[in-house]
């Protein structure tokens, strides 16, 4: 038989509990799951699951860009029809003397 060590390390309380209730339901205990994943780990060369960083929610991006924006147009006060077309034509004039 090969050579036994001792592994310990800390984990929240109710996760480990709930996590031991699942593995009892699958006929193992703790030890047995993590022998398990160490062995699968071996096998596999890595983490035994994918571990990658979800994709951001662009809907959340652009949500807070929107927001970002609103709150610097608030700032700009209020422009009449006419104010608007004036800026408009002088943008235009200065397009075409360049």
């Amino acid at each position: 038989m090969t050579e036994q060590v001792l592994i310990q390390f800390r984990a929240d309380k109710a996760l480990k509990q709930e996590v031991a209730e699942i593995y009892e339901q699958l006929g193992m205990d703790l030890p047995t799951a993590f022998r398990m994943f160490m062995k699968r780990s071996k096998q596999v060369r890595g983490l035994p699951f994918e571990a990658v960083l979800p994709e951001p929610d662009s809907r959340d991006e652009f949500r807070t860009a929107f927001e970002a924006l609103r709150t610097e147009a608030s700032d700009i006060p209020d422009m009449s029809l006419d104010e608007i077309n004036a800026e408009i034509a002088a943008a235009r004039a200065e397009r075409k003397r360049s």
